[in-house]
């Protein structure tokens, strides 16, 4: 038991820079004094003391604002950030490594008994606000955005972001866990779920159609030269020269770099 508090402990240092001490993790992290507390609820639970496994959890709740049922399944070196607002269901399994911020929940869609939680596999950041709903299962490494609503299965190192969830981006190849276990020293944390990289999805699909209709313009225009070489004249509809970009702009930086753009352009 208290290897895994030691584990709990370090996994803070790991992913919280504003952690400063032992002590202060002790006595000022609600997200450890759930976690402490769930494990005593889950052992009464299993014990078939149940209404006292409740009564526990009901405790930690009050203290903390942090609600996990007893019988929900926890994995080692599991870290609720800020914590208020989170809440774990039942029938939930949570994986080694995980990660969640205030205001997650991980819920069910259904009254009927059985498993109707989602599944969490190891190294998962679900962001603040997510809602992650119903028995499927969230890959392993898999990063959840804030505020997003989940309802389908997730894969392996993936970035899911929206209403309803979007699958915005998979990295290839095997999990590299040593890397992981570096990213809070070297790289910074994915903290609240979200990647530097990761583009909007909206966006992503409109100026990919945008391409195709840049392709279909070409094919056209060199259909129209082949017919003037062969003696009809298509006509020629003149496009407006203050026509503007219709580009779907998501960050500032993109706005910055169009601008640039333009600018070469006109010089």
């Amino acid at each position: 038991m208290f290897e895994k508090i030691r584990e709990d402990i370090r996994a803070v240092f790991d992913r919280d820079p504003a952690a400063r001490n032992t002590l202060e993790i002790l006595t000022a992290y609600p997200g450890v004094h759930a976690l402490l507390f769930h494990r005593l609820a889950h052992w009464l639970w299993h014990a078939g003391a149940k209404w006292l496994a409740r009564v526990v959890s009901h405790i930690a709740r009050w203290l903390t604002g942090i609600e996990i049922h007893p019988a929900a399944v926890i994995g080692r070196r599991f870290f609720i950030d800020h914590g208020m607002g989170v809440v774990i269901g039942e029938t939930a399994v949570i994986g080694d490594d995980c990660t969640l911020y205030h205001g997650v929940t991980l819920g069910g869609t259904s009254w009927q008994k059985g498993k109707r939680h989602p599944t969490l596999l190891d190294d998962v950041v679900v962001g603040a606000g997510a809602k992650v709903l119903g028995p499927i299962e969230i890959g392993r490494g898999a990063r959840i955005g804030s505020n997003a609503v989940v309802v389908r299965d997730v894969p392996n190192s993936s970035t899911v972001v929206g209403v309803p969830g979007r699958l915005v981006e998979r990295k290839d190849g095997a999990a590299d866990n040593e890397h992981r276990e570096k990213i809070a020293s070297k790289m910074g944390f994915d903290a609240y779920g979200a990647t530097s990289d990761a583009p909007d999805p909206v966006a992503h699909a409109i100026n990919c159609m945008l391409d195709h209709v840049h392709v279909m313009e070409s094919k056209m225009q060199r259909m129209c030269e082949a017919m003037r070489e062969m003696g009809y004249e298509p006509g020629d509809d003149e496009v407006p020269d203050d026509l503007g970009s219709c580009e779907i702009i998501s960050t500032a930086e993109e706005l910055h770099k169009m601008q640039l753009e333009e600018g070469e352009k006109v010089d």
